[in-house]
């Protein structure tokens, strides 16, 4: 109990945030919290922080290569309603802002003892086929376009964000460089120093990431609920609408609600459970280990409706009592 407490004292004070606002402004926690009420996304995601954060020796931190497989498995496996969240939360402080950045284990899968030049980085991906593939999926989708809203190619930020995500567990896997909340920087650990003649094409590459406009505007707009594609070409409202649900009566109040749609989160402290402390029962840690609840995900067009038993119950009933009036009918 001391221990869970005064975890939860030096995240608040090392953080300078406030427990209140950070409990509400940190979607990259309730993200965590999400994808583990998932099996498939929390045994996925236990997989690879375990892998990633095992040391081999003293002085080789991990395993890259497994840390590296165990992500991909992770990104390619799991529904991007859950890594999505995870990988492009929105954030409104730094400590929210670094849960982002730790997303993926940085300092097994992304960082190194140097920064290998950009453009040897780009080779040494484009020997593999599969980081040859992704990385040129990663051009093509998130390429900076001026002729459309959101300077990303067809206006389509689902593509760039998938492109971004299927390029980490390779060697040109990209990370956030800080933990800036609202200045959003990515890059793959690498630097143009060395280039030589080739120093401005280094320098183009690096920009393709960390001043591309298409991937940034991707980001933020996922992150604050907004990725709808708008074409400038097509009708004047959202390409992607939400479905008409058919307008039922309120359920009484001793039942849920199954087609009601968002997220509930009451959290105080970060998730002391994936540190593998234990819980107890007092009641200023609770909420500590408050799980994130989630109902139907938004597109969901399933309909409730109430009155078809019922009609089919007037029928038989009509049908039964039928026989009854026959012989007052002839009379």
């Amino acid at each position: 109990m001391i221990l869970a407490n005064a975890f939860c004292l030096f995240f608040f004070l090392g953080t300078g945030a406030d427990p209140v606002v950070s409990a509400k402004s940190n979607h990259c926690l309730d993200a965590a919290k999400a994808c583990n009420l998932n099996d498939n996304c929390k045994k996925l995601r236990s997989s690879y922080i375990s892998i990633c954060n095992r040391e081999i020796s003293s002085t080789e931190r991990c395993n890259r290569r497994k840390c590296h497989k165990a992500l991909r498995q992770f990104f390619d496996r799991v529904p991007s309603e859950y890594t999505y969240r995870m990988l492009f939360c929105s954030c409104q402080d730094q400590a929210c802002a670094e849960r982002r950045r730790q997303t993926i284990l940085p300092s097994c899968s992304y960082e190194d003892k140097e920064k290998p030049n950009c453009l040897d980085l780009r080779t040494l991906c484009r020997i593999d086929h599969l980081c040859r593939s992704r990385l040129a999926d990663f051009h093509a989708n998130c390429r900076a376009s001026y002729r459309t809203l959101t300077s990303c190619p067809a206006d389509n930020y689902q593509a760039c964000l998938g492109s971004y995500a299927g390029m980490i567990g390779f060697d040109m896997t990209p990370n956030y460089v800080d933990s800036n909340p609202t200045g959003i920087v990515v890059s793959p650990w690498c630097n143009c120093r060395g280039s030589g003649n080739q120093e401005e094409e280094c320098e183009k590459f690096l920009r393709d990431f960390t001043e591309n406009p298409c991937l940034r505007n991707a980001i933020q707009a996922f992150g604050n609920g907004t990725d709808v594609n708008m074409s400038p070409k097509g009708p004047s409202f959202p390409a992607t609408q939400a479905p008409r649900v058919e307008k039922i009566p309120s359920l009484p109040d001793d039942l849920s609600d199954s087609t009601s749609l968002g997220t509930s989160v009451i959290t105080t402290c970060t998730s002391i459970q994936e540190q593998g402390l234990k819980a107890n029962n007092s009641k200023e840690l609770s909420m500590c280990f408050t799980e994130l609840t989630t109902n139907i995900s938004p597109g969901s067009k399933k309909v409730i409706k109430f009155y078809s038993g019922s009609s089919r119950a007037r029928l038989s009933a009509a049908l039964m009592a039928l026989p009854l009036l026959m012989p007052t009918l002839a009379l």
